[in-house]
Order: C-alpha cells, then structure tokens, then sequence
C-alpha cells in the first residue's frame, strides 16, 4: 500500500460513512494501511455532525444511508464554511449518469464506483489531498493577510478590501467625504525626560492598545501613530451616513478609557491627559508610495485642520471644527470664538466637549 501520510506532512483525518459495515471496515483497513487517522459513521447526519465538530481533511461516503444520504450530506458539507474545502469521494454501487450528476452537483469532487481497484482509490485520494493542502496553504494566507489588515481596518472593511483588492490596494486615490480624528497624549514629553526607555514604550503601549482598539469599534479607518498619538479616519475605504458620528463616538470612548488607565495607574501617568481633535471635510484617500511599500492614508486641508484642533485643544477635551458639529447631531458642546490656526490664515469655529465624559 501507498503512504499517504508524506502529502499533509502527517496523517490525513479521513471520515468514512457507510451504513454497511463491511464497506467501512475494508475503507478502514486501506486508509489505515496507508497511514490515515479514519473515523467512521454508520449514516449520513452522524457523520455529518462528525465533520462540523471537527472537519476531516477528506470524506469517503456512500450514497444509499440512513438519516441522510450521501447526496444530501456532501451538498450541507460543501454548504458549511468549516467543511465547504474539505474534498468529497462518492463510493457507491450506483454507477448510472444520473447518480453521477447528482453527486458533482452537490459538490462532489470525485466518484468511485463498488467494486473498486484499491490502488486507484487510494491514488485518487493522494490527488485530492493534494489539492486539499494546497487550499490550507491558501486559506493560511488569506487568514494571515485579515490579520494584517485588521490592525488598520474594522474586519469588514477588511473583506469588502479582499473582495475587491485591485480596486482597494492599488496606487492613487479618490476624493472622499471623510472625518479625520487626531488624539494626543498632553505632557508626554516630560513623562520621557523622567523614565526609562523601557517604561516610556511600556505605558505608551498601555495607552495606544486601547485606544485603537476603540478605533477599530467604532469601524474606523486606523491611520497612523505619531510619537506620542495616534490619526483615524472615518468615511473611506466604505463610506457611512454617520461617519461623522461614529468619530465623535471614538473621541469619547477614548476619553473614558484614558481616565479609567488613569484611575488604574499607579505610576505618573495619572499626570498625562488626553486631547482629541476632530474635522470632517473633502479630501484625497488612497495608497500613497509604491507598488512594494504603501501607505493607505488621507492627504488634504481637512487633516491639516483636525491636527491643528487637536493642538488646541485644552486637556481633556475634544475639539471639533463646525463641520464636524454639524454633522452629528444634537450633542452638547460650547461654541468658542474662531480659533486662529498655525499656518491657516482662515479663522476656524470650533466647538469644544469638555469631560466628564
């Protein structure tokens, strides 16, 4: 007998279901020969309640079984996503073209008539095996590039990217609707002057996971970590009625969470304070750089404007420009005189939230 054992790099996970138990023993006896871990299922919804519990890397069925047939259960394997790769050898003694069809239109990858050449069995299980791994391998990838993705994007925004990633991922950019949020940690850099390295990334790590992952809550778009802050955007790669909204949401959540880090510190981080600066406007979002190294980022006035708040704001407090205020709603927030900012020589209405939040 073959070795079957050399294709996955271990046992294949082979169920059998059959309802005739000579079948299952001679299937066994084969698989097991030829290094297989086998699990057998006396009919059709045992095993597949086998196969959603833990999914095999192939299936053998029969088609005539108790419960549910063979037919049936490969159309609910195939339908199911823990078990929709996992390759299917109809073993049958029925060999007329109409089982055939009905067995490939279910999703069966493969048809074997009774009585069968063990070798030819077991050389078309190697082959399906073998495209059995080949999937893993790109399902690791897939799942690998989510990760990836997940540390910038909420995770669906990151699927409708991987539905469509040569539209989403390559250079250039598009005129968008966007929030930009900036936050920033007020009294940083003395925190700096008085600790070590390690602590200084220790508690900037502290205070950033938290904070992005309000990011990703409130299905931002994460930008960037500037020294001691951090840049999201809302309104781009999917566009939202309350992409406004959600930013204000994040800016508070965030406030909350940096005065329970500070209730729980029992270092000089109770000495920081927050500041969040947010404005909504036209600009460019795309992938800035080139085909190897790019930044998916938002390049315009209405970021200038958002950082420019953000260091205005006093601490503790969000500031946000009029367009931002109009856009979400009725929230309490004191209207300032307009606010000269470095480098624009255009006054801007802000609107200010001050804590508790």
């Amino acid at each position: 007998m073959m070795d079957l054992s050399d294709v996955l790099g271990r046992a294949p996970q082979i169920l059998i279901a059959d309802d005739d138990w000579l079948n299952r023993d001679l299937l066994r006896t084969y698989l097991a020969t030829s290094g297989c871990h086998v699990t057998i299922a006396p009919d059709g919804q045992t095993a597949l309640d086998m196969a959603l519990a833990a999914p095999p890397d192939l299936a053998l069925l029969d088609i005539q079984m108790p419960r549910l047939d063979g037919v049936e259960l490969c159309r609910r394997l195939k339908s199911s996503p823990s078990t929709r790769f996992v390759p299917v050898i109809i073993v049958t003694a029925y060999d007329t073209d109409e089982e055939k069809v009905k067995a490939i239109d279910a999703g069966a990858d493969d048809f074997v008539t009774k009585p069968y050449n063990a070798i030819i069995l077991l050389t078309r299980v190697r082959s399906l095996l073998r495209i059995k791994k080949l999937n893993d391998e790109i399902e690791a990838r897939n799942t690998l590039l989510r990760k990836v993705l997940n540390r910038y994007v909420a995770e669906d925004v990151a699927e409708i990217i991987l539905e469509n990633p040569d539209q989403q991922l390559q250079l250039g950019g598009a005129t968008r609707m966007v929030t930009v949020l900036f936050a920033d940690i007020r009294g940083f850099t003395k925190y700096t002057e008085q600790h070590p390295a390690p602590r200084v990334i220790e508690t900037l790590n502290r205070i950033f996971k938290p904070l992005s992952n309000v990011v990703f809550a409130y299905r931002g778009t994460f930008d960037k970590y500037l020294g001691d802050g951090l840049m999201a955007f809302y309104g781009a790669p999917i566009s939202e009625a309350d992409d406004a909204s959600r930013a204000l949401d994040t800016a508070i959540a965030m406030h909350r969470l940096f005065q329970s880090l500070q209730d729980d510190s029992v270092d000089h981080i109770r000495d920081l304070a927050l500041r969040v600066g947010l404005h909504s406007g036209e600009a460019v979002v795309g992938n800035i750089g080139s085909d190897f190294v790019m930044d998916y980022t938002v390049i315009g006035d209405v970021v200038n404007v958002a950082k420019r708040l953000q260091e205005a704001a006093a601490e503790g407090t969000i500031l946000m420009s009029e367009a931002t205020y109009l856009q979400v709603g009725d929230v309490e927030a004191k209207r300032l005189d307009p606010i000269e900012l470095s480098g624009r020589e255009e006054h801007v209405i802000a609107y200010e939230m001050a804590g508790p939040f």
